[in-house]
């Protein structure tokens, strides 16, 4: 069996003997009704797109919910659209990882077409055109990461790619925020027609990021006569262009061998991943953790799929902020960051194997439940306890969630400052003594000791992506791993950085401690563990 329309149409007994769900709907039909009148498109073409997004637009397709599939576009590595869309007919395999050991397979057939979102490939750009201009378009939806929505670097200046986008105007447009505002243009020519531009991101506020990241552009194009007034008028206008605020919650980490081999001793074919030229590590199927989250402000001036009937919550904004911010800064994320530098450091590759080193688990505890929960908000429709309890009891150890902490590590500098900066502000403003706080300035002086590039036996490691990795790096590059009258106090304009962090860490009364763990990690071989168990095991 391959993964093809042919193969989906014609082997449905060996799909079914393999375990695999196919889909009850007419694909065909599904995407001709698309290319007619598309009413869903969405930028971010990887994984955690294909294993939820996708998912859900499954479901209704399959119960006759929905008519339409999903135009799913790439902003950024446009090989996963040639190498991953395209030679699979643009189906996803999609396996969920049970905690028992199970997994449960389906063929996804929601998307309809795949596209790049590249000015300069004619074909795609007559596509996006069309269905920007298209009265039906109901929703633009975004997984690009919370970088996709930076414009400026650290020190506030514009990145080149958008100051090039400005001066060039929405022909040229490059940055993924300029694209966006691009279509949103052709969209005002047709008539200012209504859409919902919803950002399902994992960061914070993530609707008023990307309002902000496209508005700021339509105003240059204004201001350099690339766009009439009204256009800006046109984004900034609640009845015509809403930008949604939400929360999502989903694992979906990069393909395990594990999984790609179970999926050819069943006898299906060429599943093996792929290296992009962009570095993405990714496969024609998808392995993801079962429990997934999807709470969305319900504002779409257009309509929208009834997504609440495939699982998605939708609510006003302040219970949106709220469900936000309790994932985002207490019950999963921060944690995910703390456990994933010192996974990197003491040698792990599997996120549910940290789970059975007792110093780890307690560094995950302690940040969690004793100083999170303390500040964490409640929504009313999601319980931070028992949330955070499915996290530490069910997700984070499942066998079959081959999660890799070095993924997790991956643009680390633009997450610290919600995942740690908004409970450190929560104490400051509530009064609390933050002195009470150990886990989470051990999980930052862990990041710090992390980006030295060596790991607690003091071999090289290689340290994940991240926009400000070269910067940082650079300020620590004095700093010997195994010296600590190395450390010249390079730690101090780091964590007073505002715009890393959310807050003054030095003026919040932190940075003495971290500093202090920080010298700590830097005694050579073992001291990561050490400081770890000599910190928490009496706790």
């Amino acid at each position: 069996m391959k993964l093809s329309l042919e193969s989906v149409a014609k082997e449905k007994e060996s799909w079914a003997k393999a375990g695999v769900k196919l889909p009850s709907f007419d694909i065909a039909a599904v995407r001709a009704a698309t290319a007619e009148a598309p009413e869903w498109i969405h930028f971010g073409a990887g994984n955690i797109f294909r294993g939820f997004i996708a998912s859900l637009a499954q479901r209704l397709l399959d119960e006759g919910l929905m008519k339409t599939g999903i135009v799913a576009c790439d902003t950024f590595d446009y090989d996963i659209i040639d190498k991953i869309y395209v030679p699979f007919d643009n189906l996803t395999l999609n396996v969920l990882m049970n905690p028992d050991g199970t997994t449960s397979r389906e063929v996804l057939a929601s998307v309809a077409c795949g596209l790049k979102a590249d000015m300069s490939d004619r074909g795609s750009l007559a596509r996006m055109k069309e269905i920007f201009r298209a009265p039906s378009l109901k929703m633009l939806s975004f997984t690009i990461t919370e970088k996709g929505y930076q414009l400026r670097r650290s020190d506030g200046s514009l990145l080149p790619v958008v100051e090039a986008d400005m001066k060039e105007g929405p022909s040229a447009a490059r940055h993924a925020m300029s694209i966006v505002a691009a279509m949103l243009l052709e969209r005002y020519g047709a008539g200012e027609l209504p859409l919902a531009v919803v950002s399902m991101d994992n960061c914070s506020h993530n609707g008023e990021k990307l309002k902000a990241a496209v508005l700021e552009i339509a105003r240059a194009w204004r201001d350099a006569g690339f766009a009439p007034e009204g256009f800006v008028g046109y984004v900034e206008s609640e009845s015509k262009v809403t930008f949604p605020w939400s929360m999502i919650d989903k694992i979906t980490p990069r393909p395990h061998p594990r999984v790609e081999a179970s999926l050819a001793e069943d006898g299906i074919e060429d599943m093996a991943p792929v290296v992009t030229s962009k570095g993405t590590y990714i496969a024609p199927f998808v392995n993801a953790e079962r429990p997934q989250y999807l709470v969305v402000e319900d504002r779409f001036p257009n309509g929208r799929p009834p997504l609440e009937k495939a699982g998605v919550y939708f609510t006003d904004r302040e219970t949106v902020n709220k469900t936000e911010k309790m994932k985002v800064t207490t019950c999963l994320n921060p944690l995910h960051t703390a456990m994933s530098m010192y996974g990197c450091l003491l040698g792990y590759t599997l996120i549910c194997e940290e789970m059975k080193d007792d110093d780890i688990v307690r560094l995950v505890k302690r940040l969690g439940y004793v100083e999170g929960l303390p500040v964490v908000t409640d929504p009313g429709i999601i319980s931070p306890r028992a949330f955070i309890d499915e996290v530490v009891n069910e997700r984070l150890p499942n066998p079959f969630m081959p999660d890799d902490p070095r993924r997790i590590a991956t643009d680390t500098s633009q997450k610290v400052g919600i995942r740690f900066g908004e409970t450190v502000k929560s104490y400051v403003s509530g009064g609390r003594d933050v002195s009470v706080l150990v886990a989470l300035p051990l999980a930052i002086a862990g990041w710090m000791r992390y980006l030295l590039a060596v790991d607690d036996k003091g071999a090289t490691m290689a340290v994940s992506d991240d926009p400000l990795k070269e910067e940082l790096q650079a300020a620590l590059s004095g700093i010997v791993w195994n010296d600590p009258s190395s450390y010249k106090g390079e730690l101090v304009p780091i964590l007073s950085n505002s715009s890393i962090f959310g807050t003054d860490l030095a003026k919040a009364g932190l940075a003495g401690r971290i500093e202090g763990y920080f010298k700590r990690l830097l005694e050579g071989e073992g001291a990561v563990r050490r400081l770890l168990h000599g910190e928490l095991a009496a706790l």
